[in-house]
């Protein structure tokens, strides 16, 4: 028989049994919808990690105090303050392939300003952090190296802390007290959003590196992080070299010592923060494909009760001219409609679930096209796989015993 009229004849009898084909195919809509969103779901989180850090700055580099060994015993990475203030200025002065440099000291205490109170983080950096951080200022202006070298008492406020002190009204001009210490404030960032771990970048308060150390922390020597940025993405790594080299000079270290400090690239940081959404997506993507195996067991099962339920049918078919790989094809034909069918109605499934996603919780779904042909593909493979066998029986039916079949 031609493959249409095959075709055909399938269709004819799943839509006889409309619901049993429906519940049929529920175990692939589950499983195929399953997989895209759980797919869907992670390359969203991936992307959104990716964006953030990519908003940090595009030639990134950040260095960090890192464990050393003293004595034989390795200390624990953040144990020792081992960057300096110095350090900073150093980078700035021998690192011909670093265009932007600027240390970070983190201060912890109230804010207070605006009739309110405010637990915010708040940042000791120098004028060249938002160059390096791709942040613009939208209201008022930023410190220079001029406040740095006065350690002045200004302050420039992230987006939420205006509106959480201020209620959104102009605060330049208005004084806020960091520990007890008045601040004035001079500038306000443009709102940014997340951070790649989900915290608020807007709720952030900026004040010159010398002031933070000097006046909230009492510590002038020491600071937590330098964040740093390539002259271009391409000389990324050889300016990751320069720093290293240039640190490792001013902290006096011989060929044969650990450095005491860790220099990462942005390419370092997001493949560090994407690594683990991977694995879990990948891991999530398997659970939900053993649904599609359940499926295709199902597939197989009522398949086989068809078999039985239409002997008589098929001794009739053969009787009157039909070939067993007539009868193989038109069954196996029958699976793989059940399958890919239900592969397509999983796939809109998991689009609306996807669109519902991100309207309800605010989350980003990616779903890309290779997925939905895998999908289809795969729906169809477990049609061949698991109706093979229901199909080698039917054709295997001798006729004169199936013709006697009640």
């Amino acid at each position: 028989m031609k493959f249409f009229k095959l075709l055909a004849i399938a269709q004819s009898s799943l839509m006889k049994n409309r619901a049993r084909s429906i519940l049929t195919m529920l175990g692939i809509i589950i499983g195929v919808g399953a997989v895209i969103v759980m797919r869907a779901i992670g390359d969203g989180a991936q992307q959104d990690i990716e964006d953030r850090i990519n908003s940090l700055g595009t030639n990134l580099l950040m260095i960090s105090s890192s464990s050393n060994s003293l004595g034989g015993v390795r200390r624990g990475a953040g144990s020792a303050r081992t960057l300096f203030i110095k350090d900073v200025d150093i980078i700035r002065e021998q690192c011909s392939l670093v265009s932007a440099v600027s240390g970070v000291v983190g201060v912890n205490g109230q804010i207070i300003g605006g009739g309110t109170n405010w637990a915010s983080q708040v940042r000791g950096v120098g004028p060249e952090f938002l160059v390096i951080q791709n942040w613009e200022i939208e209201n008022g202006i930023m410190f220079t190296q001029r406040d740095m070298r006065a350690r002045t008492k200004v302050a420039v406020l992230g987006a939420s802390v205006v509106e959480n002190m201020f209620s959104g009204a102009n605060p330049i001009g208005q004084t806020i007290r960091i520990q007890q210490t008045p601040f004035k404030v001079i500038g306000v960032l443009e709102a940014k959003g997340q951070g790649s771990s989900g915290q608020d970048q807007d709720d952030i308060v900026l004040v010159p590196l010398t002031s933070a150390a000097y006046r909230l922390r009492g510590d002038s020597q020491y600071v937590n992080q330098i964040y740093a940025s390539s002259t271009t993405v391409e000389v990324m790594d050889a300016a990751k070299e320069e720093i290293t080299q240039t640190l490792r000079q001013a902290h006096k270290l011989n060929d044969g010592q650990d450095d005491d400090f860790s220099v990462r690239s942005q390419s370092e940081l997001t493949e560090a923060f994407t690594s683990t959404v991977q694995t879990m997506t990948t891991f999530l993507t398997i659970v939900a494909a053993v649904s599609l195996l359940v499926g295709g067991v199902g597939i197989m099962n009522i398949m086989l009760v068809s078999v039985t339920e239409r002997t008589r049918e098929i001794g009739i078919r053969v009787a009157v001219g039909a070939r067993s790989i007539d009868v193989l094809t038109q069954f196996l034909i029958e699976a793989v409609v059940l399958s890919v069918v239900g592969g397509a109605i999983g796939i809109a499934l998991a689009y609306g679930v996807c669109n519902i996603t991100e309207a309800k919780f605010g989350m980003t779904t990616i779903v890309k096209s290779w997925i939905i042909a895998v999908s289809l593909g795969v729906s169809a493979l477990i049609g061949i796989v698991f109706g093979l066998y229901p199909a080698f029986m039917a054709s295997r039916l001798d006729p004169i015993d199936a013709l006697r079949h009640e």
